[in-house]
């Protein structure tokens, strides 16, 4: 009777905690008109993510260069599948991109859209193509990653526009979406600046820039500012800064164990499957050289 008794005061007090159907919902605070002149759009999800972020240095950068895409898949854990896009052209075939993302969403066109975008702009001073600020805002070594429809999305830019945003430092772009000038940006001077893109096409932008530097889609991939990009024929990967570490880590060691594993084939003193994967009495000889070094 007790345990009952029990049960039910847990019960009621259950069903007491909970909040009534009718109850009301808390106001949102009032955001400040001067908000809107912020450079970057504001985004709660992205600010909280912050917190946990930290700052890749370009010398990261460099030493991602250094690996195959697939190593660096291998080295992601739980983000491979949830951080990996594939499906895109390069306009640069055999150059690899890596870099930080500096994100951008478009919408589709409509009268009312464009009006206010254009309000924006003139109450902050910036241009609301966003393929404009972005040759005046970029930094060396981001990546403009661009949220664009995907393969029924727009253009985002030509070789004019994409010329001023290489002049900035870009390492290059990835659009979830298309543009124009193909022969152009596969040309000389645009050696070192891969654009990749769902699709290239003769037509303008005609979509309307929206968010600035905040989480995006990038085909079944959310993508957010600060990522890191590195992309090439293979596919893309954003990996967030604050596995950048240990994904080198663990990218250097497996990049060691295979360039051992070469060796050991070479040498044709071993069966191919005592070495793919490394039979454990050659894995201790690894790791016994790799102490030693």
């Amino acid at each position: 009777m007790k345990r009952l008794a029990a049960i039910l005061l847990a019960f009621s007090a259950s069903v007491v905690a909970q909040t009534p159907f009718d109850a009301p919902l808390s106001k949102d605070h009032p955001v400040p008109a001067q908000a809107r002149g912020n450079r970057q759009s504001y985004s709660a999800l992205k600010q909280v993510l912050d917190r946990k972020r930290v700052t890749v240095t370009d010398a990261q950068i460099e030493e991602l260069k250094k690996h195959q895409l697939e190593g660096l898949w291998g080295a992601m854990g739980e983000y491979r599948e949830t951080n990996y896009v594939r499906g895109f052209k390069s306009t640069r075939p055999g150059e690899r991109l890596v870099g930080r993302a500096l994100t951008m969403r478009f919408l589709p066109s409509r009268p009312d859209l464009v009006e206010a975008s254009q309000t924006l702009a003139e109450e902050s001073g910036r241009n609301s193509r966003f393929y404009i600020r972005a040759g005046e805002e970029a930094s060396p070594n981001d990546v403009i990653v661009v949220d664009l429809g995907g393969t029924d999305g727009g253009n985002f830019f030509g070789d004019v526009t994409a010329l001023g945003i290489k002049t900035r430092g870009a390492a290059g772009v990835i659009i979830d979406g298309g543009t124009r000038d193909l022969a152009e940006l596969s040309d000389d001077p645009f050696a070192g600046f891969p654009v990749f893109a769902r699709f290239f096409d003769i037509h303008g932008n005609t979509w309307v820039g929206t968010e600035w530097n905040v989480p995006i889609r990038v085909g079944e991939v959310a993508v957010v500012p600060g990522d890191i990009v590195v992309a090439d024929e293979g596919g893309i990967l954003f990996i967030p800064p604050q596995l950048v570490a240990k994904v080198l880590e663990t990218a250097n060691a497996g990049l060691a164990r295979e360039d051992y594993e070469r060796d050991l084939i070479k040498q044709k003193k071993y069966r191919i499957g005592d070495v793919y994967p490394l039979h454990p009495k050659l894995q201790e000889e690894f790791e016994k050289s790799r102490r030693d070094d």
